[in-house]
């Protein structure tokens, strides 16, 4: 198990259950950013990653 995963275990037992759209998630990460400038290349490296997914199927 990786680190982060701890973390991925918590969101889903603790928010698993709630339904939100993207936007609300984009802000999220934008006010993560925010506070912790420090990870601003790996949440857009996600944010980037999760807008591509349909791409795969397309090629």
């Amino acid at each position: 198990m990786y680190f982060t995963d701890r973390g991925i275990e918590e969101l889903t037992d603790r928010r698993g259950a709630e339904e939100v759209t993207l936007g609300w998630v984009a802000e999220r990460l934008r006010e993560f950013v925010d506070l912790n400038p420090e990870f601003e290349t790996p949440v857009e490296r996600l944010a980037t990653w999760l807008a591509r997914l349909d791409d795969e199927d397309e090629e």
